[in-house]
């Protein structure tokens, strides 16, 4: 997926300019509002509540010109017991299966985000300790580990939950290690997930 894609859910118009309109149908858009994955490019489109509806009932959905979509869901799941060692040689990852099968791992950075192909066997080992992983979505949710910095987060995310995290760290990076700011934002990000298993607190 491209950096330009991958920030798409970031972008909000300008003060007094026209806001976000449904990427189907035209419609003015409210915040929040729901998202589909647009198989054919390769990214996440702004919808409707009314253009959601029609890819609730099946994982994916073709419209009418022939294009496929799948409804990224609202669901977040913060998990327990997750194993340390996913291949992988950063704390700060989202791990996405993708329409193919193949498991990768993503690491947000300051220019977008590197891909890393996660082992076979070792996301077995994952999906046997949390079975929840096993029924993940392909290509609309992700796992999102944050060990970095003596963190312990680990989530079961709708994937444009990852797409925001990437957005914030280009967006607050600085010089060659980050700066002051950027951790800040990622764990006040983190402290912003709201578990939909549980009441709206932690």
């Amino acid at each position: 997926m491209s950096t330009g894609a991958l920030l798409r859910l970031a972008r909000r118009p300008p003060s007094g300019r026209e806001g976000p309109r449904c990427e189907l149908c035209g419609v003015a858009l409210p915040e929040p509002h729901r998202h589909l994955f647009d198989e054919e490019r390769d990214e996440p489109l702004c919808t409707c509540r009314a253009c959601s509806l029609l890819f609730e009932r099946e994982a994916a959905g073709q419209s009418p010109g022939g294009r496929h979509f799948r409804l990224i869901p609202a669901t977040r799941l913060r998990l327990t017991d997750v194993p340390a060692d996913l291949g992988v040689p950063v704390g700060l990852v989202y791990v996405v299966r993708g329409l193919d099968g193949v498991v990768v791992a993503h690491y947000p950075s300051p220019i977008g985000a590197t891909r890393h192909e996660i082992e076979p066997e070792t996301w077995a080992e994952v999906e046997r300790r949390r079975p929840e992983l096993a029924a993940m979505a392909p290509a609309v949710q992700a796992l999102l580990v944050h060990t970095a910095r003596g963190a312990d987060e680990h989530w079961l995310v709708p994937i444009d939950d990852c797409y925001r995290l990437v957005a914030l760290i280009r967006r607050e990076w600085r010089g060659l290690s980050g700066g002051s700011t950027v951790w800040p934002a990622v764990e006040a990000f983190f402290a912003g997930l709201v578990d939909t298993r549980r009441p709206a607190h932690r």
